[in-house]
């Protein structure tokens, strides 16, 4: 049964110097409702999962997980106010969040707290450099995921001229646009015309028309979006009348892609996101039969493995360094070598901290999902 474990109250955090806990306490950061729960939602059953695998073979170190997660409510001061609950209540390590704008408005209160934050799925690159020596993440980098999408659109498809739409008020959507922009420009394609809305946007109809009116139309439309909007845009697109291919990162790698628009308008789709499915690695499997046997269906995006793959790093992590002291902790998340995610192997080598790891092209058609390709970074 899927079970949520919510945050206790402040007052019963143990304080400096009490007696031990009778389990190990990870804090998540996640949205359980908004705009970010199509992602965060199946990270935390991802999370929740591998917790319960842990604790049914005896735990780490002799003591049982628990993870505290209460609802961000895709909100930043909402956010905020919950990692400070999180870290009030004894506290080893954090996990969370698939955008890099919440990790900002958490992450940065456990580095001070010196607590070792690993994001699940957000995948700004330089978000070890922002937050600090205490921050990891466990997803490839915005640079790969969108030089991956312009290499399959310009080489695969034939896409030469580009339309790009931005999410200005996410730092993620920015991020995504700059790196697919000077991929597009470093192969001797064009980026045509450029265009821009906010998170909450649902009406797309002046985009659309100045979309429309280009000539000579570009070959697709580069679309930079969280869950919400990413369905909404390619549902009104196409209502438009507009059968333009669209591509775009892994905040399209959510179901609303196909729901929102319906089968017979989600087509000619393409975005970049986390490699799973497709992977006959035995991991891969293995989750996808331990996730459906859990929660009655399958998973529902590559956030789900994400999570999973999240407390697994950090359960690995404290067996390796042998103790629950947040630094030591740290110390081996740092040390870690080719381990065996779910999503791909994990490595911290890379002098920015971002591991290296393969990216799915993901093809949307009739509704359906479907991986085209793996795309490979360089190591260093």
């Amino acid at each position: 049964m899927k079970r949520l474990l919510a945050a206790t109250a402040i007052s019963l955090a143990l304080a400096p110097g009490a007696m031990a806990q009778d389990t190990i306490k990870l804090g998540a950061l996640y949205n359980l409702t908004g705009g970010m729960s199509s992602l965060d939602g199946p990270s935390l059953s991802g999370a929740q999962l591998a917790a319960k695998q842990i604790n049914e073979n005896g735990g780490l170190l002799g003591q049982q997980i628990e993870i505290i997660a209460p609802d961000g409510k895709t909100d930043q001061q909402e956010t905020a106010i919950n990692a400070q609950r999180v870290l009030s209540e004894g506290i080893v390590a954090g996990f969370g969040q698939s955008d890099t704008t919440f990790v900002m408005a958490g992450a940065p209160l456990f580095q001070e707290a010196g607590i070792p934050f690993l994001t699940s799925g957000a995948t700004h690159p330089e978000l070890p450099a922002w937050v600090g020596d205490y921050m990891f993440m466990t997803a490839f980098g915005d640079d790969d995921q969108s030089f991956a999408i312009a290499d399959y659109a310009m080489d695969e498809l034939g896409f030469k001229n580009f339309a790009v739409w931005t999410d200005q008020s996410m730092d993620f959507t920015k991020a995504l646009s700059t790196f697919f922009k000077q991929r597009v420009e470093e192969k001797g394609g064009t980026i045509t015309a450029e265009d821009s809305f906010m998170i909450g946007d649902t009406d797309f109809s002046a985009q659309i028309a100045r979309l429309s009116a280009l000539d000579p139309a570009p070959d697709a439309v580069f679309i930079s979006a969280i869950p919400a909007e990413a369905g909404l845009t390619v549902k009104q697109i196409r209502e438009a009348g507009i059968e333009m291919p669209i591509v775009s990162g892994d905040g399209f790698d959510t179901q609303l892609v196909s729901t929102m628009p319906g089968p017979d308008l989600a087509n000619k789709v393409w975005f970049s996101t986390h490699t799973y499915l497709a992977d006959d690695r035995p991991e891969v499997g293995k989750f996808i039969e331990d996730y459906t046997a859990e929660y009655g269906h399958a998973p529902e995006n590559s956030f789900a493995p994400l999570g999973y793959d999240a407390v697994n790093l950090l359960a690995d992590a404290i067996t390796r360094a042998d103790s629950t002291d947040p630094a030591a902790i740290r110390d081996a998340l740092a040390e870690t070598r080719d381990f065996p995610a779910v999503t791909g192997t994990i490595s911290y080598t890379r002098d920015t901290m971002v591991p290296p790891k393969p990216i799915s092209i993901v093809s949307v058609d009739g509704g359906e999902f479907s991986v085209e390709s793996i795309w490979r970074p360089a190591e260093e």
